[in-house]
């Protein structure tokens, strides 16, 4: 049974007080039968019963009081936002800073509460959040000059103050990016640099010659070039919660050597989109020489950009190097029944301990329905000491290399297959084995 599609069933009002506003109406209209409601509520008695829910319906209301923002609970918020960031360019080694370091910290969402929250936040409140700008002042040794620069609104102009400030100082510290309700549901945005004008200010800033740092919050990867290209260090904080303004001060620190990876690509500019790392092949290769036609070599590449993205999926740096060595496919052959096994050695080879996310792609080379260029198929966390190795291992079930067939049923085909072990979706070591 249907609800009826009526005009108050549909949008805003139907996604979250349908029932609760018309759902009586209708049953005494008869438009919905009774016994459809009582299917329903007998589902749901049904979960209470078996949930316990019945014999102990009310719980201790305290308990929030000792839950909420707990100690335990905001030490794995912190946790949570540390490892989520990811250091996108650290040119120079400019990070981490001295604590004795002048910092210059300009920008709209420096001492914004509401923006580390992220849209969808719930009952999460703003006066919960601890800024970059209390988290840098709490912690840090030299003096901290404060300029917002601008608002994402444009309602504020304080050029002529920040770039003031960044000359006065040894480091610009400009935290940048899009607000809360830029993200989310109904909030798409056409052009993906940055809101307002923030890239004027970052490009006034960038030009009184002050080594530049960019944390960019955001809900969404961002078209950036030209700050890839000239800033020495950006570190892509998100909407990192009520303890990422904590967790930027850690890492600008070096206290917490970040680890994040990219979940998303980046793209270089709109017009590259859709750009992800698991597309389909195309008979016009961007590598090579590309592929003959009318006398011509043709290939799938732009004119005016190039055709990478600007941060590949999977993509992030840490305040140490590391090395991946020794591909080992270990079953070149396997069967239906079988897993894949492949195997390489990750070194830790700078001068402090970090944590590495090594990551497994596959590619089906040939399918009855085209195929991606990678598939990720595993990944592994490896915390190592300077100089440490470790082997990572992994175990693919035959069975997780299928795909739906033309007429959508799961199948594994056999044939030849490559494997990469690497950093991200861009590089790595490649070898090869055979599923028959």
């Amino acid at each position: 049974m249907r609800l009826p599609r009526t005009p108050w069933l549909v949008g805003v009002d139907g996604m979250g007080h349908a029932y609760s506003t018309h759902l009586a109406d209708l049953v005494r209209e008869g438009r919905v039968p009774e016994a459809v409601v009582d299917r329903a509520v007998r589902r749901i008695l049904r979960l209470k019963a078996m949930l316990g829910l019945l014999d102990q319906p009310y719980i201790d209301e305290t308990i929030q009081e000792q839950v909420i923002l707990a100690p335990a609970h905001r030490e794995v918020a912190l946790k949570v936002a540390h490892k989520s960031m990811v250091l996108l360019k650290n040119e120079g080694d400019l990070l981490p800073l001295s604590p004795t370091t002048k910092v210059a910290l300009i920008g709209p969402l420096a001492d914004d509460r509401r923006a580390p929250l992220g849209c969808w936040h719930c009952v999460g409140r703003p006066e919960d959040v601890a800024t970059v700008l209390e988290s840098i002042r709490a912690v840090w040794q030299g003096s901290v000059i404060y300029v917002q620069g601008c608002s994402i609104d444009d309602a504020i102009d304080q050029f002529d103050e920040a770039v003031e400030s960044a000359q006065a100082a040894d480091v610009a510290l400009l935290v940048l990016g899009e607000d809360a309700t830029m993200s989310g549901e109904a909030r798409s945005r056409a052009h993906l640099g940055l809101p307002g004008q923030q890239q004027a200010l970052l490009e006034a800033v960038y030009a009184a010659g002050t080594p530049v740092v960019v944390v960019l919050m955001s809900g969404r990867p961002s078209a950036i070039p030209w700050m890839a290209e000239h800033v020495p260090a950006i570190l892509q904080g998100w909407h990192g919660g009520i303890r990422a303004g904590p967790a930027v001060a850690d890492i600008l620190l070096g206290k917490v050597n970040p680890s994040g990876k990219l979940t998303v690509t980046f793209p270089r500019t709109e017009g590259q989109i859709p750009v992800y790392y698991a597309h389909k092949n195309t008979g016009r290769p961007v590598h090579g020489e590309g592929t003959l036609q009318f006398d011509e070599p043709y290939r799938s590449n732009y004119l005016d950009e190039p055709s990478a993205p600007l941060f590949p999926f999977g993509y992030g740096l840490s305040y140490t190097t590391f090395v991946c060595s020794d591909l080992k496919v270990e079953t070149p052959t396997v069967g239906a029944e079988d897993a894949l096994v492949a195997t390489a050695v990750v070194t830790n080879t700078g001068d402090r301990a970090g944590e590495e996310i090594a990551q497994l792609y596959v590619r089906d080379l040939v399918g009855s329905v085209t195929r991606p260029v990678k598939e990720l198929k595993g990944f592994q966390r490896l915390s190592l000491e300077p100089g440490e190795q470790r082997t990572v291992r992994f175990e693919v079930p035959v069975s997780e290399l299928g795909f739906h067939g033309p007429t959508m049923e799961y199948i594994v085909e056999p044939g030849s297959f490559r494997a990469w072990i690497g950093p991200n979706s861009a590089g790595g070591l490649e070898g090869s084995f055979v599923v028959v």
